[in-house]
């Protein structure tokens, strides 16, 4: 069996070549996000905002969460794939970030499908678990602070169906969950999060080894496909 193929700048090239289906409007808002030298390093990469617009369709979500908007790049990407009626709500703490994610939104025609809130993550889901009760969500997606993705995960699986998808970005944190000597804060929750989520039983589990990590964990069923042991 062949192990683990190392990812070289050409091998990356090539790969988009023959399957990144980006556009104009998805190419300049990363170039506009790019001007920004301290932040661009946070843009969803654009095989990540495919791959995001594939698990909508293939989870058939109709109600999207995302935690961490920026630009809004990935909501744009799972906006354009969600059927007529569908709605993602995504929140941020940043008006100035979100700003940008707005015009993008508009220039897509995607800006009737996005609900956007600004204030803490874990204040917003509270306050929709408190408007539209458990299990609303379909998937939910978690890209914004690393201190708080513990909370955020917990409140995911509460809004999450059964059978609904958790997708987390950086899980692999740049590689620095993997370097003993790393103990930053940021690293530290990431790490936790890893071994919570290996010992979680509620969820099947998948990390993809893309990007900076992504981790999948689909809520699992009382009965039927992935019920519960």
């Amino acid at each position: 069996m062949a192990g683990q193929v190392e990812l070289s700048q050409g091998l990356l090239d090539y790969v988009r070549s023959v399957s990144l289906r980006d556009d104009e409007i998805l190419r300049d808002l990363v170039a506009e996000t790019a001007l920004m030298p301290a932040l661009n390093a946070m843009v969803t990469m654009p095989e990540e905002g495919q791959l995001l617009a594939m698990l909508v369709g293939l989870t058939g979500a109709v109600r999207v969460l995302e935690i961490g908007t920026f630009t809004g790049y990935s909501a744009l990407c799972m906006a354009r794939a969600l059927p007529p009626g569908g709605q993602i709500v995504t929140c941020d703490i940043s008006e100035r970030w979100t700003r940008v994610a707005r015009r993008y939104w508009e220039r897509a025609g995607v800006s009737d499908r996005i609900e956007l809130r600004l204030g803490d993550g874990a204040a917003t889901m509270a306050e929709l678990l408190a408007e539209r009760g458990p299990e609303t969500f379909d998937l939910v997606f978690v890209d914004a602070d690393k201190t708080g993705y513990a909370r955020y995960y917990e409140q995911a699986l509460t809004h999450l169906r059964p059978g609904g998808l958790v997708v987390i970005d950086n899980t692999l944190i740049f590689g620095r969950v993997a370097d003993p000597a790393a103990d930053d804060p940021d690293t530290e929750a990431v790490r936790a999060l890893n071994a919570s989520l290996y010992d979680d039983k509620r969820v099947d589990l998948s990390m993809l080894v893309m990007a900076d990590g992504i981790t999948l964990a689909r809520k699992k069923t009382l009965s039927g496909e992935g019920a519960v042991a």
